[in-house]
C-alpha cells in the first residue's frame, strides 16, 4: 500500500514525483525518498523519516539549478523493517536504485543466498532483495530488460517495482505482480504510479499493466513481456476529476475500502502459510517453542471494533489452539486488578497502535510481569514498540474513521496466530492445519464475491434507511460480527443499533420488537444452533419485527418463511464466516448512512485514533 512515482521526461522529474507523492501521501506515510538521475548522469538519493513534508525539507537543500529528468519516488507504509531512513526507499544497489510496493514472501532465503555472494544489507527491509538481484543479473552482463525479467522469476510474492540502472539514464525497469501499476504516456514524457492521481496532472491516457508483467519505459516507447511473450495493453482515458481518482473512482474512501479488502486480506496471510508444507511460518515473532508451551491463559484488551476482533479471537484461539482466553475493554482493564502473571499472555488488538487505553493495559500487564503480544496495522506505532511480539496486518491506511478493511485484516491475523500456537502446541494434526490453510487461500475470492452484492444491499437500505432503531443478532462466532454491524450502522448513520447473542433476545431486547424494528440476524451455514437461531426469529416475526437475514447458506428455505430480506453471500468454512459475513453488515451501514446524507468518512464527534481518555 505504498506510493509509487517514476517519471521520463522535459519537465523537472523531482517536481513530477513530488507531485505525484503528494497525491498518492494517502497510500503510505511513515517515510519517503527520491532517486534522481543527475545532469552528470550521477545518482541522488534523498530520504527522510515521517511524512512527505519531512522529505520535501530535505530535498530543499539540493543545488537549485538542478534539473534532472529520470527519477522515482516513493511514500512508505511499513511492513519490514520500522520506518526509518535505512529503510525509506529507494534502495541502492551500486547502479541500480529501486522501490517497491508488496511483499517479498521468499525473501530470507534469498538474503541469505546474496550475503554468501558477498552482497550487504543496509536495511532491513525485504526491498533491498530486489535491487541487490536487478544488480547482479545485470553486473553478469544481461541487458535491462533481461535482468528484470530474471530478477523476477527468482521471487515469490506480490510487488510492484519500479527501477532504474546509471547506465542506461533514458529508461525505467517495471515489474508487476498482485500489486497496482498504472503507466500514462504521451509523445514527451512517461510517468509510472501506483495509483492514478500521481498521473492525472500529466496526462489522461493510461495502461494498466498485469499480473507477471515486465516492462521497460522510455520516451520512444512501452515494452511490455509476461511469461516470455510481447504484450499490447490497452490505453484508456481516465475521465476522473483528482479527488475521485484519490478514492479509485469510489464516493467515498470507506466504499473504497471495503472493496479493498480482498487484496489486504491476501497481503495478510502472503508469506504465512506454506500450503505445500501444511505449515503456519511466523519468524517475525521470534517465539522459543518453551515460551508457547508455557502459555497458560491469554487476556485480549482492545477497544471499540479491536474489541469485536478480540471476541472473534478468542473463538479462534480456544477451539484450534485450546488455549483459555478472556477478553477485556481496555478502559476496564486498566482500573482494576487483574489476576496476571508470567504465564498469562496479554495480547493487545490495534489498527493504529496508539490507543492510549490499550497502551495503558499492556504497562498493567508488564508489571505484572505477563508476556505482551499485539496485532496492529501500524510499523512502529508506540503499541508496536511497546509489546514483546507483534503480528502486523497488512491492511495500509485506512482514511475513512469507521474501520472495514483494518477490522478484517485483525481477523485474518488472529486466525493465523491461532493455527500457529495450535501447530506449535500439538493441538491440530497435519491434515486439519492443510484444510484450514486451504480454506484461507480462497478467502479473497470469496470477500470479492461478498461485495458483488452490493446493488442487492442499497436496494434494501431504501427500504430501511428511516428506521430509528435497530436490533443485530448472532451466535457464536457470528455474535461479535452482529456487534460490528451495530457498531458501524450508529458509528456513521446516527441511528441507534444493539448487537446481541441471539439466545438473549428474550432477557430484555424482545420488548422492543415491533412492525417499526429491523432486526439484523447474522446466519452462518456450520453453526450447530442454527434452528435455535431460527426459533427466535419466528418469535420476531410474531411480534411483526422485520427481519433481514445476512447468511452464508444459500438457498435455505427456511428463512424465506419468516425474513422480509434474505442476502447471501459463498460459503468458504465455519471458521472462516465471520470474515465473509462482516462484508454486507460494512455495506448495509454504508448505504444506509449516504441515504441519511451524513459524512460517511469523517462521521461526528470520532477520531480515528483515541490516543486521550
Amino acid at each position: 500500500m505504498c506510493g509509487i512515482v517514476g517519471y521520463i521526461g522535459p519537465e523537472d522529474a523531482l517536481e513530477v514525483i513530488i507531485s505525484g507523492l503528494e497525491k498518492l501521501e494517502y497510500r503510505g506515510y511513515d517515510s519517503a525518498g527520491v532517486a534522481l538521475i543527475e545532469q552528470d548522469n550521477s545518482v541522488n538519493i534523498i530520504r527522510s523519516v515521517g511524512k512527505l513534508s519531512e522529505l520535501k525539507k530535505e530535498v530543499k537543500k539540493r543545488d537549485n539549478d538542478a534539473h534532472a529528468h529520470l527519477g522515482i519516488g516513493h511514500t512508505r507504509w511499513a511492513t519490514h523493517g520500522r520506518p526509518s531512513t535505512n529503510n525509506a526507499h529507494p534502495h541502492r544497489s551500486g547502479r541500480v536504485s529501486l522501490i517497491h510496493n508488496g511483499i517479498i514472501e521468499n525473501y530470507l532465503e534469498l538474503r541469505e543466498e546474496l550475503q554468501a555472494e558477498g552482497y550487504e544489507f543496509l536495511s532491513e527491509t525485504d526491498t533491498e532483495i530486489a535491487a541487490h538481484l536487478l544488480h547482479r543479473e545485470l553486473e553478469r552482463g544481461s541487458e535491462p530488460f533481461d535482468a528484470l525479467k530474471s530478477t523476477c522469476s527468482h521471487i515469490r510474492g506480490s510487488y510492484a517495482f519500479v527501477a532504474l540502472d546509471s547506465e542506461h539514464p533514458d529508461r525505467l525497469l517495471v515489474a508487476k505482480n498482485a500489486t497496482p501499476i498504472v503507466i500514462g504516456q504521451d509523445e514527451t514524457q512517461v510517468i509510472v504510479a501506483s495509483d492514478i492521481p500521481a498521473v492525472l496532472n500529466y496526462t489522461r491516457e493510461v495502461l494498466f499493466l498485469e499480473d507477471g508483467d515486465c516492462a521497460e519505459l522510455s520516451i520512444g516507447g512501452i515494452r511490455v513481456e509476461n511469461s516470455g511473450k510481447a504484450i499490447e495493453r490497452e490505453v484508456q482515458r481516465i475521465a476522473w476529476d483528482p479527488v475521485t481518482a484519490q478514492k479509485g473512482g469510489y464516493k467515498h474512501y470507506m466504499l473504497k475500502e471495503i472493496h479493498d479488502q480482498a487484496q489486504v486480506i491476501a497481503e495478510t496471510f502472503r508469506g504465512r502459510i506454506q500450503q505445500e508444507k501444511s505449515s503456519i511460518v511466523l519468524p517475525e515473532l521470534e517465539w522459543e517453542q518453551r515460551e508457547i508451551e508455557s502459555i497458560e491463559r491469554i487476556v485480549l484488551v482492545a477497544c471499540g471494533t479491536a474489541w469485536h476482533a478480540c471476541l472473534t479471537a478468542k473463538f479462534y484461539i480456544e477451539q484450534l489452539a485450546k488455549i483459555p482466553c478472556e477478553v477485556d475493554y481496555a478502559s476496564e482493564f486498566r482500573y482494576r486488578e487483574p489476576v496476571l502473571d508470567e504465564k498469562t499472555l496479554v495480547m493487545a488488538i490495534s489498527q493504529s497502535g496508539e490507543t492510549a487505553d490499550t497502551l495503558a493495559a499492556l504497562d498493567l500487564a508488564q508489571k505484572a510481569g505477563s508476556p505482551t503480544f499485539a496485532v496492529c496495522n501500524v510499523l512502529g506505532s508506540s503499541i508496536a514498540r511497546k509489546v514483546d511480539r507483534v503480528l502486523f496486518t497488512h491492511a495500509g491506511p485506512e482514511i475513512s474513521v469507521a474501520s472495514t478493511k483494518a477490522f478484517t485484516t485483525q481477523l485474518t491475523a488472529v486466525y493465523i496466530l491461532a493455527m500457529y500456537l495450535a501447530e506449535q502446541r500439538g493441538a491440530l494434526t497435519s491434515s486439519e492445519l492443510q484444510e484450514h490453510i486451504g480454506s484461507l487461500i480462497h478467502l479473497p475470492g470469496v470477500i470479492e464475491q461478498a461485495v458483488k452484492g452490493d446493488e442487492q444491499i442499497r436496494r434494501i437500505s431504501r427500504e430501511y434507511y428511516t428506521a430509528s432503531d435497530f436490533l443485530y443478532l448472532g451466535r457464536g462466532n457470528c455474535y461479535p460480527i452482529a456487534l460490528e454491524g451495530a457498531l458501524k450502522l450508529k458509528e456513521i448513520s446516527y441511528i441507534h443499533a444493539e448487537g446481541y447473542p441471539a439466545g438473549e433476545m428474550k432477557h430484555g431486547p424482545i420488548a422492543l420488537i415491533d412492525e417499526k424494528m429491523p432486526v439484523v440476524v447474522v446466519l452462518q451455514k456450520s453453526d450447530i444452533q442454527f434452528e435455535k437461531t431460527l426459533s427466535n426469529l419466528r418469535e420476531v416475526e410474531s411480534r411483526r419485527g422485520r427481519i433481514i437475514a445476512v447468511t452464508d447458506d444459500q438457498g435455505r428455505s427456511e428463512l424465506s418463511e419468516v425474513c422480509e430480506e434474505i442476502i447471501e453471500v459463498p460459503f468458504l468454512s465455519g471458521w472462516l464466516s465471520p470474515i465473509v459475513l462482516t462484508i454486507p453488515l460494512q455495506l448495509l451501514a454504508y448505504h444506509i448512512a449516504v441515504m441519511n446524507g451524513t459524512d460517511v468518512d469523517l462521521p461526528r464527534n470520532l477520531a480515528k485514533s483515541v490516543t486521550v481518555e
